[in-house]
């Protein structure tokens, strides 16, 4: 029987903040902007609702190589792109999708069902802020 996941008012709060974010925020930066509305939340809580909520399907957990993860509100499947000079990580849609049927198993046995692919660079902020 599946656990049914109570919905506090913390969790709402950060759910709300995810959801407004115009990047995808770490802890710490989702933390700083839950402080101004709930004053006596700690860090720790926001780090351990994080992982409730993704545990639970509620958000994702992006995890970009030797960085610290990250989290998003859209749990539907895409990809990211991270900015090798503010770390900024944004939605990108590669083309064309991958048919992961028609990928050979190279003779291993593996069924393949996923992918993870790093897209990186320069935002449109850095870039701009490069040229000058």
């Amino acid at each position: 029987m599946k656990k049914q996941l109570r919905m506090t008012h913390q969790r709402e709060i950060i759910l709300k903040e995810l959801q407004v974010a115009p990047f995808h925020p770490t802890a710490d930066e989702l933390f700083a902007r839950i402080k101004t509305k709930l004053p006596r939340i700690s860090l720790a809580t926001v780090y351990r609702n994080l992982e409730i909520l993704s545990e639970a399907n509620l958000v994702k957990k992006i995890a970009i190589s030797g960085r610290q993860k990250r989290f998003d509100w859209d749990i539907e499947s895409h990809s990211h792109v991270y900015c090798i000079e503010c770390q900024r990580v944004d939605n990108i849609i590669p083309n064309p999708k991958v048919d992961f049927d028609a990928i050979s198993p190279n003779n291993i046995g593996y069924k393949i069902s996923g992918c993870r692919i790093e897209y990186f660079g320069l935002c449109p902020n850095c870039e701009r802020l490069t040229k000058k």
